[in-house]
């Protein structure tokens, strides 16, 4: 066979779902479309199944990177393209967690006419994947109590930025999500949604949900981040448990390193036999209300 004609990617059909890889991922591919096919249900979406995508498999980060053209950073897991309706997926970086985040995003831009910005796209998919828990919360604790609280544009420049800020602006645009759904009377995100499934402008349609013009929903929404993600409440919420293992590790090290010289100086003097030299064993002695003594010779 042509060397070249070797690498070229395999395609597969499952469902609603083309898979495209190299022989190595396809298993892998398959599997995923399967899980990818089914239906489920979306926050203010109801139950529905992706409908028709191309799930493009490939082996690492560089390779991510070649088919993307370089859009997607080096560290990057997957990569949705709503308008091809095509998502590319690291097989190296946890794939199955990763797939819901992106088919987050097909669904989401399937429904709406509206064009919406970076952080409710981001926000709405990380709420979706159900990836807004315990550790999300803990690294947005962290963030805000040793940076100052961004505003919504300022997020979007984050998601855009390295893998340290995009760590931080996704728990923080998804809590943006959350709080345009408690905002409105419904406390669901339902109502914004079906507006801007109608074709209504963003802005007018956070106004007509949220009873807030986008420039005031973000000066509340910098408040709310500032009152329930501070440092008081990172160490409520379990980085106090955080910084007590790292103080333990630490300690105990600097124990270790300063009890060595005690440690070397007990091991002097000590010496095991040899494999085979007829080492004398003693013989166990007891101690104590146990021990007992021979009785002594008659007549003495």
């Amino acid at each position: 066979m042509h060397p070249l004609r070797a690498q070229e990617p395999t395609v597969t059909q499952v469902g609603d779902v083309t898979v495209v890889a190299q022989q190595a991922e396809l298993s892998l591919g398959v599997l995923l479309a399967e899980t990818a096919g089914r239906p489920r249900d979306w926050p203010g979406l109801g139950r529905r199944a992706p409908g028709p995508f191309r799930l493009v498999v490939v082996r690492d980060g560089e390779a991510l990177r070649r088919m993307t053209g370089g859009r997607a950073p080096r560290w990057g897991a997957a990569l949705a393209l709503p308008r091809s309706r095509t998502i590319l997926i690291r097989a190296d970086a946890d794939p199955t967690a990763t797939l819901q985040h992106e088919l987050a995003h097909l669904v989401l831009n399937e429904v709406i006419r509206s064009r919406v910005p970076l952080w409710f796209d981001e926000g709405y998919a990380v709420w979706a994947a159900g990836e807004w828990g315990m550790l999300h919360q803990l690294s947005l604790n962290l963030a805000v109590a040793t940076s100052a609280t961004p505003s919504l544009d300022t997020l979007v420049l984050a998601l855009r930025g390295g893998e340290v800020q995009v760590s931080a602006a996704y728990p923080l645009a998804a809590s943006a999500v959350l709080e345009l759904a408690r905002r409105n009377p419904s406390g669901s995100i339902r109502p914004l949604i079906d507006r801007l499934a109608a074709g209504e402008e963003f802005g007018s349609a956070v106004h007509a949900t949220t009873g807030l013009t986008l420039e005031r929903f973000d000066e509340a929404w910098q408040r709310m981040v500032r009152r329930r993600f501070s440092l008081f409440t990172w160490l409520i919420a379990g980085g106090a448990w955080f910084v007590f293992g790292v103080l333990l590790v630490v300690g105990m090290r600097i124990r270790r390193r300063a009890d060595r010289p005690r440690r070397l100086a007990l091991n002097e003097g000590w010496e095991l036999p040899e494999e085979g030299e007829g080492a004398e064993v003693p013989e166990r002695t007891e101690v104590g209300p146990k021990a007992q003594l021979d009785p002594p010779p008659a007549g003495e």
